[in-house]
């Protein structure tokens, strides 16, 4: 078909020599208008796609695209785990290693153990990051019934170590640890509860406080009654971190300041410590009272830390370390490892690593979009810090020996387990505020 238009010639297309797309671009479907319109190399058109080079384009245009939920983590966080987790891995195999050899095992064993461990706590933190906020709260009261009846069953068929039954063993030769779960869901319910506020409330009011403490006190007990006094100080803090944290008025910190006070001179009157306990707070108090007993493992370890000096004796080739001079060194003891074989800095650090992470989860809990998401975030900032503090101090004699395990550096696959949860919890409540922002 033929014809005329504005001087064209029959049979020519009526835009050639048009004055009016004199000039513009030429369209090219190999480009990025074709990514966009569908078509060419990046739409789902091209014959191309639909090999191994096309699949392999679709799945990280979906990993990384806009859309994807890596596109919204914090990635400065997820390093810094990483490499704290890594850096645990190589000092707990330098830990290890000789005894191992001596013992005539395979040396890699908790290296292989460890890098497991780490392994799956990435997919339990990768699983919790992806979860919508409002699932989370939905799983808090089924966190807490778990860990309450771990801790029940501890009780009943535990293993007693180091004087403390928190352990349960499974097939295999593995171990779990009810009470580092509980740490999460006292957390949980807290940032639950007093995160509830009512249309125009400022802050929580008593009720919340007080149903905040009853059903935190549940765990705690249990804890107790284990007794395992390092995890019931951090739960205890936890809690008075929280409701600070919530905005509750004042007088109200201070009758929790009274109550506190006054248990604690129950516990002193009712002898309700147990003797060992009662012995590591005396060789704190007094390091020399004991130091072949109660007081050795904190003796030894300042003895460790010092002999590193500033750049240490180098990784394995620690001598207190390969003579096991302090128990338990690759667990509740590894910074003291740190300390001889990479000394000052290498120790430092760790408390970088470790700031890294409580400063991502502390900007995590001010940038949250509502009460529970800070307190969640705020919360688990308190569990890391207060820990790391007590592990650490310690080891340098400032803490009384408790066994509370260093945060992603000791040996363990219940508290690498409970700690990547927790930093999944935190990805997702950065991944809220950045979705819907």
């Amino acid at each position: 078909m033929s014809f005329t238009r504005g001087g064209t010639r029959t049979g020519q297309s009526p835009f050639r020599g048009s004055s009016s797309f004199r000039g513009l671009a030429p369209v090219r479907l190999d480009g990025g208008s074709a990514h966009r319109l569908g078509f060419g190399n990046g739409g789902g058109f091209s014959p191309r796609s639909r090999g191994p080079r096309g699949f392999l384009a679709r799945l990280l245009r979906r990993t990384f695209g806009r859309g994807s939920p890596l596109r919204h983590l914090d990635w400065i966080l997820l390093l810094g785990v990483l490499a704290l987790s890594l850096l645990g891995t190589v000092l707990i195999y330098a830990a290890t290693e000789p005894t191992l050899k001596l013992q005539g095992s395979d040396p890699r064993t908790y290296l292989i153990k460890q890098l497991l461990n780490i392994a799956i706590g990435l997919v339990l933190m990768a699983a919790v990051s992806m979860l919508d906020y409002r699932q989370i709260r939905a799983l808090a009261p089924f966190v807490l019934v778990i860990s309450c009846l771990g801790l029940v069953v501890v009780l009943i068929h535990g293993q007693v170590i180091n004087g403390a039954r928190s352990w349960i063993n499974l097939p295999g030769g593995f171990q779990i640890e009810p009470s580092e779960y509980a740490k999460l869901s006292i957390i949980l319910v807290g940032a639950i509860i007093l995160g509830e506020l009512k249309s125009g409330q400022p802050r929580p009011g008593p009720r919340a406080v007080m149903m905040t403490l009853g059903i935190s006190a549940i765990p705690l007990l249990l804890v107790v009654a284990e007794p395992d006094l390092g995890v019931t100080m951090l739960m205890i803090a936890l809690l008075i971190g929280m409701i600070t944290l919530s905005g509750v008025r004042l007088r109200w910190l201070g009758g929790l300041a009274v109550v506190a006070a006054l248990g604690i001179i129950a516990v002193a009157k009712l002898h309700l410590l147990k003797a060992y306990q009662i012995s590591r707070l005396t060789s704190f108090l007094n390091p020399n009272a004991d130091p072949r007993g109660t007081g050795y493992s904190a003796n030894q370890s300042l003895i460790m830390v010092g002999s590193g000096g500033m750049k240490g004796q180098g990784l394995f080739n620690g001598q207190l370390v390969a003579g096991n001079f302090v128990p338990e060194q690759h667990t509740d003891f590894i910074f003291s490892v740190s300390g001889e074989e990479l000394g000052f800095y290498g120790s430092l650090l760790i408390l970088a690593l470790l700031a890294v992470i409580l400063l991502r989860a502390l900007r995590i809990a001010y940038r949250a979009d509502d009460q529970f998401g800070m307190l969640l975030a705020a919360g688990i900032a308190i569990w890391f810090g207060v820990q790391s503090f007590i592990n650490i101090g310690m080891t340098i004699g400032i803490m009384p020996v408790t066994g509370l395990p260093l945060p992603f550096v000791s040996y363990g696959g219940s508290a690498i387990f409970a700690d990547m949860i927790a930093i999944g919890a935190l990805q997702a409540v950065y991944r809220h505020r950045v979705v819907f922002k």
